[in-house]
C-alpha cells in the first residue's frame, strides 16, 4: 500500500521531515514529478541533509528509492547529490537509488534557456529557480525531449541534442551562451556511470504493488504550483498534485493507504505570483527571520504571511487529503495575535468567496476576511503531546481541522526529527 505526502501551499512546507520519519518503515520511497528544483531539508541524528532531485528516503539504509517517470532528471545534480550524502556518512546511497528509463533528461541547455526566457518576460517574469525545469517539460510536451533510455544510444542521443541546441540557437542567437560539445562530452562519461541506476519503473512499481511492499511517495513543490490547479502562470511546469503522482509513477489508485497534506502553520511563497495573506510589515519579517525562511535549492528569501485557509480548503478539494501534517507551529510562539484567512471578499458586491478563483486579475481585487486568534506567547519547541500545547495553540489546530474537514495527525514543533506531535 502507498502513503502519499503532498505540499498543500506554495512549497517549502517541510515535507521532508515527515517523509524521513515515515521512510524509516517504508520499503520504497519514490518521487513522481519535478526535478532538482525541489528542496527538502531533513535533520537526523544531529546532521542536516539537503535533498533536491533525490528522495529523502535515502537516509534509511533499508529503503529503496525511485526517481519516477514524471521527474525531469539532471545527471550532474544526481551524482553531485549522491556524493554530498556520502560525505555526510550515508555510504549506502548508491545501492538504494533507481531512475526510471522513461524520465526526461534535464540538460545544462535547459538551464541556459530558462534564464533567457525569464529575461524575455522582464516585469512579468515567473520567478523560476533557473534550473531549466520549464524548458525540460516544454520539450517533453512538444515531443522532442530526450528520455533517460535514449542516453545509452550515443549516436541517437547526440543527434537529438545537437538538433535541440540548434533550434534554441536560432531563437536566441548569441544570447545563448552554451557549448553543445561540452554537454555531449559530459554525457559520454554519464553513459558509463548510469546503467546500474536505470530501471523500467513500470515493471518495478507493478511488482512492488503486487507484492504488497510499503511505498512512500514524496511530493515535490506543492498544489498551488501545479501547472493546472496552481496560480497559473506563476507555477512550476509539472502536475504537483495527486494526479501527477499517478501518472508519474504508474501507481494503482486503489492501493492508497493515506494522502497527507503538509501545511505550514503560516504561509510562505518563493518567486512571483499572488499571495493574498502576505505580510509586508513587521510580522512578515519576523516570520521570515524566526522561521529561517530561505530556500534550500536557491537560497532565495521566502515571502511570508499568515495562514490562508481558503488555499488549504481549495488544495484539499483537489488532493483529497485524509490527514494534515501541520509544520512549524513553534514559529508562532512569540506572536500575541495570530491571523488566518477564512474567506475573500469582493469589495464591489460585498460577496464573500469561500473558494480560490482561477482568474488572478479578479483575485487581486478581492479583500481578505480575517479571523484572529489569541497567541499563546510561550515556547512549544520540542513539545511531544497535544495536551502539553498551550490551550490557545490547541484551539488554533482544532479550528484548522474544523474549517478544512480533515484531521491534523502530525504537528511539527521544531527542526529535529523528534520534534513532532503524533495525534
Amino acid at each position: 500500500m502507498a502513503t502519499i505526502i503532498l505540499g498543500s501551499q506554495w512549497g517549502d512546507e517541510g515535507k521532508g521531515k515527515l517523509s524521513d520519519i515515515l521512510c524509516q518503515k517504508a520499503q520504497i520511497c519514490a518521487r513522481a514529478a519535478g526535478g532538482h528544483n525541489a528542496g527538502h531539508s531533513v535533520v537526523a541524528n544531529g546532521i542536516s541533509y539537503d535533498f533536491h532531485l533525490l528522495p529523502s528516503g535515502l537516509i534509511n539504509p533499508n529503503c529503496e528509492n525511485l526517481i519516477g517517470s514524471g521527474v525531469v532528471f539532471n545527471a550532474e545534480a544526481f551524482f553531485k547529490e549522491l556524493a554530498a550524502l556520502e560525505e555526510k556518512g550515508l555510504k549506502h546511497v548508491r545501492s538504494k537509488i533507481l531512475v526510471s528509463d522513461r524520465a526526461h533528461v534535464n540538460l545544462t541547455l535547459h538551464a541556459r534557456v530558462d534564464g533567457l526566457e525569464e529575461r524575455e518576460l522582464a516585469g512579468s517574469k515567473i520567478g523560476t529557480t533557473g534550473r531549466g525545469i520549464g524548458p525540460s517539460y516544454a520539450n517533453k510536451a512538444a515531443r522532442h525531449g530526450i528520455r533517460v533510455h535514449e542516453i545509452f544510444d550515443q549516436e541517437h542521443f547526440e543527434t537529438k541534442l545537437r538538433k535541440l541546441a540548434d533550434g534554441y540557437k536560432k531563437r536566441f542567437g548569441d544570447l545563448l551562451e552554451y557549448d553543445v560539445e561540452e554537454e555531449i562530452a559530459r554525457f559520454r562519461e554519464y553513459r558509463k556511470l548510469l546503467p546500474e541506476y536505470v530501471v523500467d519503473s513500470v515493471n518495478f512499481m507493478e511488482q512492488a504493488q503486487q507484492s504488497g511492499r510499503d511505498i512512500l511517495i514524496e511530493g515535490a513543490n506543492a498544489l498551488m504550483l501545479d501547472i493546472d490547479y496552481g496560480t497559473y502562470p506563476f507555477v512550476t511546469s509539472s502536475n504537483t498534485g495527486l494526479g501527477g503522482i499517478f501518472t508519474g509513477l504508474a501507481l494503482n489508485p486503489i492501493k492508497i493507504k493515506e494522502i497527507i497534506g503538509v501545511a505550514k502553520a503560516y504561509t510562505t511563497r518563493v518567486g512571483e505570483g499572488p499571495f493574498k495573506t502576505e505580510d509586508l510589515g513587521e510580522d512578515g519579517e519576523r516570520l521570515q527571520q524566526i522561521g529561517r525562511e530561505w530556500g534550500v535549492s536557491t537560497g532565495r528569501k521566502r515571502r511570508c504571511g499568515w495562514l490562508d485557509l481558503v488555499v488549504l480548503k481549495y488544495s484539499k478539494s483537489i488532493n483529497h487529503y485524509t490527514a494534515w501534517n501541520l509544520t512549524k507551529l513553534d514559529i508562532l510562539d512569540t506572536f500575541p495575535v495570530i491571523k488566518v484567512a477564512v474567506a475573500y471578499k469582493d469589495p464591489k458586491t460585498g460577496e464573500e468567496l469561500s473558494y480560490f478563483p482561477s482568474d488572478l486579475n479578479y483575485l487581486d481585487t478581492l479583500e481578505v476576511v480575517w479571523k484572529e486568534f489569541e497567541g499563546w506567547m510561550s515556547p512549544t519547541t520540542a513539545v511531544k503531546t497535544f495536551d502539553d500545547l498551550p490551550k490557545q495553540a490547541q484551539a488554533y489546530v482544532k479550528f484548522i481541522e474544523e474549517f478544512t474537514g480533515a484531521p491534523v495527525k502530525w504537528i511539527g514543533t521544531g527542526p529535529a526529527r523528534d520534534d513532532m506531535i503524533y495525534l
